[in-house]
């Protein structure tokens, strides 16, 4: 596939980089060194090969254009929900299971980043293999009957490494990214247009039948521009022409870019845009990135966005004349390899996001955002069929409300019989009051900070602060307590049996400095990037110093030792005096004063300067580089300090064992490995096991908490970096309160513990058993200690009152327009991952049960039968629905308000449990 769009590189895997370099250095061996298809549009997919050259159309041919309300699907106005799902943050064969559930969750659209540094890692070669192939990930969006938002950028920010731009584009002389420059412009229409090409040669937009409906030039640029001052205005304005030259046919946006030209759609991204309106009338209101989570950094807590507010923030935008709507993220996913952008970014990119990491859903948010969208469909005719602004009433203080009708409503009286199409959205934005408010002759009941949806004008369908939607609990949650995460032990304790992966490792030492033939001389500091391209986290500096026989005096007749300082450093900097460690310094741009013990005659002093991602937001961005900036000088002499920042340096890049790829299979031979005993724990050591897959289909998820820093590596897949750095032990609270403006420092946990101990190994990098785990390990740790576990729900829940609101399936729409709701009662739905089935009813109770999931209990009133009942509509089943009525259960209270409460657990199809005793 790959050879008619571009030359591929040499390898495939996270090997392919390493491959260019070592022919590049010319090493001769390893041990040389939904619903987005009804309506308007027919699917026919039929025919149709999604991942090769398959002839035929997904869709029937269609126009996208838009007025001043809305995108105009066909000619025809649509209310949209879009799904954030960046391809190459999940494997290929994750992303048919990803947009399927984008789609169960409600979604028409699946938007993505273009990945430039990962399609072009080497200047005019092309890759568009793997998790890169974007042309396979379009096409099975279609095939979901999706459509497609691709922001080509071609600068994504998206915590990833660089912002999405190759390292090599910084060495094009006279080069300023992102403004008014030539070489700058050149190589970005250059990119451009070959995404461009591919998806018209591939036939992926709408006007062929593809699933693209929208695309977007640059990213928040409007952040930065001011930097640049005129040629920033000059840049915006010729990107978006270049862009409309480029002839897609359909229509471009811009982020965060106020003075976009008439041509452009500028859109919002925010935690709320309730109240962005674009530059121009002409253009509906777009927004692109609904942050509903938030990244994490190394040695951070998790943040986490409830449920409530994000559905609060969704309803809100719509209410008030949105018409498009991105979740970012709504699969947030990994940073393999060495994709975290930087400083500091985490591997995991879980973002809290409605599907998590693995590809699981997280419960309840996936379902309330699923109910709120449903709720949202269903006022769809009534929002489209407004042309202007939607009927106000004011309700109170804090309390409003938004009609959109095909005609004049009368909001003092009743709704009933009234054949007109008609929605009402009635917010109540007060952060701690309940507020009643009288609309259609009607009382309604409004929690804080909460939005009530009313399809018909009259049934509240939805309200964005109840949940119905059920919570599920994992066997693996990340930022869970390690065995050994805080407290690293000092020796190895090797142990048969327990929940470890393995027993039995081997070890192999990393070389410290030189240790290879590609290694180079000169005097001065270079900067790391300009040495590295980025190919490696790793760059080791060496130079030498004389010691004197009267500096060793001053210092033993003071008590004191000399001191290496060096201005600023970035992000790790580790200071090795003769082969052996002396300190290490953490941090963005950080000065660094490391006491050090030296001897007297030559000393080798080498310093290891270590990426952890590449800066990926701001301006100036090609001026940030790496390494070590300023002077570097030996302090606490006899004769004064002695400045080595123009001493002559050995330049190394890289680990010996990682060019030498001993993480691969294959390259087994390529290290003298050892069988590893109850050695003392040794920083800068190679690990290797060998383990079988855990049983069954679901993902896989790895316990690295006790080791220290480095990089993991299973059958030769890069999964990332891992590093063991603790959250600060304050920030975080019991509980999260939902009402109120949502930033990123509100709602976090694991505060005191590391940041990350879990790590995603996906499923089909394993086989059923012989997998190679190797880990290049900085710091020291505790490999015994290692465990991996399937990740799925292990637990789910809900609870639900006989006077919440009847599943919005019970809707339908009369052919009138309006849309009406029979009389069913409301239904706890429970439902295990994919492949597993609810084994047990460990609680269930109708009546006034107390507490929440894991901690339900009985109350005085209890219908006896609930437990039978339960069993018998759930058990040995993958989902279940459960009627909330006195009808199915009894009344065991008469007068009192009931909730049933159900608690079960999910197994394998295998494992079918007795009910427990006590119930």
């Amino acid at each position: 596939m790959a050879a008619s769009r571009g030359r591929p590189l040499l390898g495939s895997r996270a090997t392919e980089m390493l491959l260019v370099v070592l022919f590049l250095l010319g090493s001769s061996s390893c041990c040389s060194a939904a619903a987005a298809g009804e309506g308007v549009l027919r699917q026919v997919v039929a025919g149709r090969s999604v991942g090769g050259d398959g002839g035929g159309n997904f869709f029937e041919p269609f126009n996208v254009t838009y007025d001043h309300r809305a995108v105009l699907i066909g000619g025809k106005r649509r209310m949209l929900v879009s799904a954030g799902l960046h391809y190459p943050r999940a494997t290929p064969e994750m992303w048919p299971r990803l947009i399927a559930k984008c789609k169960e969750g409600g979604a028409d659209v699946i938007e993505t980043y273009v990945f430039w540094n990962g399609h072009e890692p080497a200047k005019g070669q092309y890759y568009f293999e793997e998790r890169f192939d974007l042309v396979k990930f379009a096409k099975l969006v279609a095939a979901e009957g999706l459509f497609l938002f691709l922001r080509i950028g071609p600068y994504a920010c998206a915590e990833w490494n660089f912002g999405g731009f190759p390292v090599w584009l910084r060495d094009i002389p006279g080069i300023e990214f992102r403004t008014d420059n030539e070489p700058f412009k050149a190589e970005m229409q250059t990119f451009v247009t070959k995404i461009v090409t591919l998806m018209k040669e591939e036939k992926l937009y709408s006007w062929q039948g593809g699933p693209i409906i929208l695309q977007q030039i640059e990213n928040e640029y409007g952040n930065i521009q001011g930097n640049f001052g005129q040629a920033g205005k000059r840049y915006m304005l010729w990107a978006a022409q270049m862009a409309i030259g480029l002839d897609t046919g359909i229509p471009w946006v811009m982020c965060r870019q106020t003075d976009a030209p008439e041509e452009i759609i500028d859109t919002c991204n925010a935690f709320y845009c309730d109240g962005f309106k674009p530059n121009s009338y002409n253009k509906p209101t777009i927004w692109t990135e609904d942050w509903d989570g938030w990244y994490a950094d190394w040695g951070g807590a998790l943040p986490h966005r409830p449920a409530e507010d994000s559905a609060f923030a969704v309803a809100r935008f719509y209410q008030r004349g949105g018409s498009l709507q991105n979740y970012y993220m709504y699969f947030g996913g990994t940073n393999f390899a060495r994709t975290a952008g930087g400083p500091l970014q985490i591997t995991s990119y879980d973002y809290d996001a409605p599907i998590d990491e693995y590809g699981i859903l997280r419960q309840p948010k996936w379902g309330h955002l699923k109910d709120l969208h449903a709720a949202i469909k269903l006022c769809e005719p009534a929002l489209i069929a407004v042309d202007g602004s939607p009927q106000y009433i004011k309700l109170g203080s804090m309390q409003e409300a938004h009609v959109y009708s095909t005609g004049e409503v009368h909001t003092n009286g009743s709704m009933a019989g009234n054949a007109q199409i008609c929605s009402a959205f009635l917010a109540n934005i007060d952060e701690q009051k309940y507020a009643s408010v009288w609309i259609f002759g009607k009382s309604y009941s409004l929690p804080p900070w909460s939005v009530s949806i009313l399809p018909d004008c009259e049934n509240v369908a939805f309200n964005t602060a109840r949940i119905g939607a059920q919570t599920s609990v994992f066997t693996v949650e990340s930022g869970s307590p390690s065995r050994s995460s805080r407290h690293k032990p000092s020796t190895f304790s090797l142990t048969a049996g327990g929940p470890y992966l393995s027993s039995t490792w081997w070890t192999s030492k990393e070389t410290i400095g030189t240790w290879g033939g590609n290694n180079f001389a000169v005097q001065g500091i270079l900067e790391h990037l300009n040495v590295t391209k980025d190919i490696s986290d790793y760059l080791w500096y060496t130079t030498r110093v004389n010691i004197s026989d009267a500096d060793v005096a001053f210092w033993s007749s003071k008590g004191i030792l000399p001191s290496l300082t060096i201005d600023k450093v970035r992000d790790v900097a580790r200071v090795f005096v003769n082969g052996k460690l002396a300190g290490s310094q953490v941090g963005h741009w950080v000065s660094l004063k490391q006491s050090i013990q030296l001897v007297e005659g030559i000393n080798e002093l080498t310093l290891l300067s270590e990426i952890v991602g590449l800066q990926n937001y701001g301006a100036f961005l090609e001026k940030d580089g790496a390494g070590f900036r300023g002077q570097v000088k030996l302090t606490g002499l006899s004769d004064g300090d002695i400045d080595l920042t123009n001493s002559l340096w050995t330049y190394q890049v890289g680990l010996k064992g990682e060019f030498s790829m001993i993480y691969a299979p294959e390259k087994q031979g390529c290290a003298a490995w050892r069988h590893m005993q109850n050695d003392t724990v040794q920083p800068f050591t190679w690990y290797k096991t060998m383990f079988n897959a855990p049983k069954g289909a679901d993902p896989v998820a790895i316990d690295l908490g006790s080791m220290g820093k480095g990089q993991a590596w299973v059958n030769g897949h890069l999964i990332g970096r891992y590093w063991s750095l603790v959250a600060p032990k304050s920030g975080c609270s019991s509980s999260c309160y939902y009402p109120g403006a949502y930033s990123e420092s509100k709602c976090q946990s694991n505060c005191g513990m590391p940041t990350q101990n879990w790590y995603h190994i996906p499923r089909e990098w394993l086989q059923e058993s012989d997998n190679l785990l190797v880990l290049f390990e900085e710091t020291g740790g505790d490999p015994s200690q290692i465990s991996l576990e399937a990740h799925y729900a292990k637990t789910v829940c809900s609870r639900i009152s006989e006077n919440y609101y009847p599943p919005l399936s019970a809707w339908s729409h009369l052919s009138s327009g309006r849309a009406s709701v029979n009389t069913a009662t409301p239904e706890v739905h429970l439902q295990c991952d994919d492949g597993h089935v609810i084994s047990e009813i460990t609680f269930a109770s109708y009546g006034t049960p107390s507490g929440g999931c894991l901690n339900f209990s009985k109350g005085n009133c209890h219908a006896s039968s609930t437990l039978d009942l339960v069993i018998e509509a759930c058990v040995g089943n993958n989902k279940c629905a459960i009627s909330v009525s006195n009808d199915v259960f009894g009344d065991p209270c008469r007068g009192v308000l009931k909730d049933l409460a159900v608690e079960a657990k999910c197994s394998p199809p295998s494992v079918i449990k007795e009910p427990r005793d006590e119930m």
